[in-house]
């Protein structure tokens, strides 16, 4: 993933889980020597449906600390997974100062019933410019992923598109 972003002089911004910044340090590193905005996805990847509002912001609050701690001037962005977030976690992750991020298309690129083709259909026939598309940096979407990331980089840059990351507005 992070070859075709080089290849494509595309910059990206990484939802991250605490748990895998701690097990996968050198991919980590990696992203961030590479220039790409980092964002926080939680300790473990949990429901905002299912978890209470105290162990939500906790299990928020030890991505943080992470991030915090490799990233100088760490801008709190926050995906919640699933996009599964409930509006009193938002107020309260408002009040903290983060920007919560959700997207315009889900890529599907972790879901095994369909194929890299009708992934990349997902991305292209809805994408336009200004959106927000995400991808998994996991073993599970690998498959799909390396298919469908560098033609969708190919299709934007056909279309004179530039991905940025986000928060766009500041960058």
């Amino acid at each position: 993933m992070l070859d075709q972003l080089d290849t494509h002089n595309t910059k990206a911004t990484f939802f991250c889980i605490r748990d895998n910044i701690v097990k996968h340090p050198t991919i980590f590193n990696k992203l961030v020597a590479a220039s790409h905005a980092i964002g926080n996805h939680t300790f473990s990847h949990c429901n905002g449906w299912k978890t209470s509002l105290e162990n939500y912001t906790k299990d928020i609050e030890k991505c943080a600390a992470v991030l915090e701690s490799h990233l100088p001037g760490f801008v709190p962005l926050f995906r919640p997974p699933y996009g599964r977030i409930t509006p009193k976690q938002i107020r309260v992750l408002q009040d903290k100062g983060y920007e919560i991020i959700m997207w315009s298309i889900l890529s599907k690129d972790y879901d095994h019933s369909i194929s890299g083709k009708q992934c990349l259909k997902n991305v292209v026939t809805h994408i336009k410019l200004g959106s927000i598309v995400v991808f998994h940096d996991s073993l599970k979407a690998y498959k799909n992923l390396q298919q469908v990331l560098p033609k969708v980089l190919e299709h934007c840059t056909e279309m004179e598109w530039q991905c940025k990351t986000l928060p766009m507005l500041k960058n």
